[in-house]
């Protein structure tokens, strides 16, 4: 075998190792559900820190800490390879650092007088609720109801 069509079979090797988690995972309605429920809470929370603004009025450049979260998620999945354990796990990581981002906002009071502390609460509140509830469905997933922090 020549040297381009080792490459070759390289590559397919390793992309089969890639997709073959996804691919036996997706199987699952709640790891389906689990998995749009994370883009859509992810696409919605760039587009409302970024959009409209969480924090203060439009255009406050304190919106950019919630990249953090995205981040958090975007690592999670490439590290966990989007398997439903590693997936659950970053969702409560990502729960974790907007409910941190949410905290830090209402003590150092930013975004005042635009975004009351009430206000804040809700928001970040909602995306809270939001990735925990996809990692319960990640979690519901693998068929037990545990997954090791």
């Amino acid at each position: 075998m020549d040297a381009p069509r080792r490459v070759l079979a390289a590559q397919r090797l390793s992309l089969h190792r890639l997709t073959l988690p996804i691919t036996s995972s997706m199987k699952s309605l709640s790891y389906k559900l689990a998995l749009a429920g994370t883009v859509i809470g992810s696409l919605l929370l760039i587009w409302m820190s970024l959009g409209i603004g969480i924090i203060g009025a439009d255009g406050e450049p304190l919106n950019v800490v919630y990249a953090a979260v995205i981040l958090v998620g975007i690592i999670g999945a490439i590290r966990s390879r989007l398997g439903a354990a590693g997936m659950a796990k970053t969702l409560y990581a990502m729960a974790t650092v907007q409910a941190i981002i949410a905290v830090i906002a209402i003590v150092m009071k930013w975004g005042m007088p635009y975004s009351p502390p009430l206000e804040l609460a809700m928001l970040n509140g909602f995306y809270v609720v939001v990735f925990t509830v996809c990692a319960q469905l990640f979690r519901f997933s693998l068929g037990r109801a545990e997954v090791t922090l």
